[in-house]
């Protein structure tokens, strides 16, 4: 399923380190680059609600500020002019930052998380804040505040989740990539939907300073990308442990980067693959199926030993524990007992499942994730990479997941359809979803590379190589070439 590279038109066809060479070489200015997103942003995202948040003055007011900055000279960010998004779970100063929920439609907040100043540091442009479901829990994106997140694919199906909005932004065009969070699969769920590149960082890679204080492990920051090379250059700006954080992955050696990886061949690799997850009831489907085939086949014809690992990685016993780890996370969420009842039905059966847990269950829970996560990584430590699908079906249609009712049915129809990825945040281990097979009706279907744990450097040199293969990031949804101005 290979595509020749379409011919580059507009602003928005090129990646963004194409859009970064072209601030420096003066092709292009910043503000022409915002200027040129807004307008797609404008023309486009109502039916797609990418965006909880769009900001414009502030965006065009940093371009202003990059083009003086060209015009001095002399050492410049590497990402400087290019335009991206902040996902609506993290905290920008001044900026409005919902988390997707109604409770907080109107809270602004006084610091910026650690990722937002890295990336600005980085000479990025901030247009907005990304759609997200409420705190983030779901595997889909739908809210009270901008409405479901679409798939550009297919607008009658949702983006996946959390960080949908992201996922749309950059598969429409919007901008050219963005930065997303995965406590659970919500980097690449969404990537795999969208027919884009997702990479979620081993645990510690970046910081997720300096509210961030996430007891499970769960949640990082990361990427979301048209190509693996813009992928490694939003790591390498985002990356870095701030002090007072609980993990630490090792940085690159000097003089080593992530872009440096990107660009580097990859020798033949141990590849072990599974297609059952070990979720009741988590049938892979046809298609997620002929995907699977479709990347193992790719793999051996690159020269890759690719085989069959014996056994799935989930117990029931796991499940139970990760379910439970789960609703421990909305014990925290920062919502008085008075207004509980303004929550999504959804966030209201996950706070009162934690707080029913006992101090016992609690720590049960997390010691038992520890041990599957010590016990994992050594079972599958003889494979470099491992292969799995994102999620168990295609992109489900708007309002699949509570067909059988808000809630607790919500949640079951989830574990069903994300059971692969969030074995990954219990690990700590990178992964990434790939955006190799397109089904007969012209929907994606992503699949997951997983790394050593604090191996981003294969795990990025294989999706080159596989982007190489079979190229994608000039694969893009209808409407792509909608004139905005």
């Amino acid at each position: 399923m290979a595509l020749a590279s379409a011919p580059v038109t507009q602003l928005h066809d090129l990646t963004a380190l194409e859009q970064a060479a072209a601030v420096r070489a003066g092709e292009v200015s910043p503000t022409e680059l915002v200027e040129h997103h807004l307008a797609r942003i404008d023309a486009l995202d109502a039916g797609l609600g990418a965006f909880i948040t769009v900001t414009p003055v502030a965006a065009l007011d940093a371009a202003t500020a990059a083009e003086e900055r060209v015009r001095r000279g002399g050492d410049l960010p590497p990402l400087l002019g290019v335009p991206t998004a902040i996902k609506d779970l993290n905290n920008t100063a001044g900026v409005r930052t919902t988390f997707g929920s109604a409770l907080y439609a109107d809270f602004v907040p006084q610091v910026d998380d650690a990722v937002v100043t890295r990336l600005a540091a980085a000479g990025t442009i901030c247009l907005g804040k990304t759609n997200t479901p409420e705190f983030g829990f779901p595997c889909y994106t739908d809210n009270e505040l901008a409405g479901p997140a679409r798939c550009p694919w297919d607008t009658t199906r949702l983006a996946g989740g959390s960080s949908g909005g992201a996922a749309v932004a950059v598969a429409a065009g919007l901008v050219p990539f963005a930065q997303g969070s995965d406590g659970g699969g919500s980097i690449r769920i969404p990537a795999g939907i969208n027919g884009l590149f997702g990479l979620k960082p081993s645990r510690g890679r970046i910081s997720n300073a300096p509210l961030g204080v996430d007891i499970t492990g769960l949640g990082t920051n990361g990427p979301i990308t048209r190509s693996v090379r813009d992928a490694a250059a939003m790591l390498d700006a985002m990356a870095g442990p701030v002090p007072g954080d609980a993990s630490w992955a090792p940085p690159p050696p000097p003089g080593e980067t992530f872009l440096g990886y990107a660009d580097r061949p990859v020798g033949r690799l141990r590849v072990g693959r599974y297609l059952a997850s070990g979720m009741p009831g988590a049938e892979p489907d046809a298609d997620v199926v002929a995907a699977h085939e479709d990347a193992s086949r790719l793999l051996a014809d690159l020269g890759h030993d690719v085989e069959d690992l014996p056994a799935p990685p989930l117990t029931p016993d796991v499940v139970a524990a990760f379910e439970r780890a789960w609703v421990l996370s909305a014990t925290t969420l920062p919502v008085t007992p008075d207004r509980a009842r303004g929550l999504r039905p959804l966030t209201r059966v996950l706070r009162e499942r934690g707080l029913a847990l006992s101090a016992q269950g609690a720590m049960e829970a997390l010691t038992g994730l520890r041990l599957f996560a010590r016990r994992w990584v050594q079972a599958t430590d003889r494979y470099d990479v491992l292969l799995a699908p994102v999620c168990s079906m295609t992109p489900r249609p708007l309002g699949w997941f509570t067909e059988d009712g808000e809630g607790a049915p919500d949640f079951e129809r989830q574990k069903r359809y994300a059971a692969y990825a969030a074995v990954y945040n219990v690990t700590g281990q990178p992964a990434v979803s790939v955006p190799l097979y397109w089904t007969a009706g012209g929907l994606p279907v992503g699949t997951m590379l997983v790394g050593r744990p604090a191996d981003e450097a294969t795990l990025l040199a294989l999706s080159a190589q596989l982007e190489l293969a079979r190229p994608w990031a000039r694969r893009h949804p209808p409407g792509w070439d909608t004139s905005a101005g």
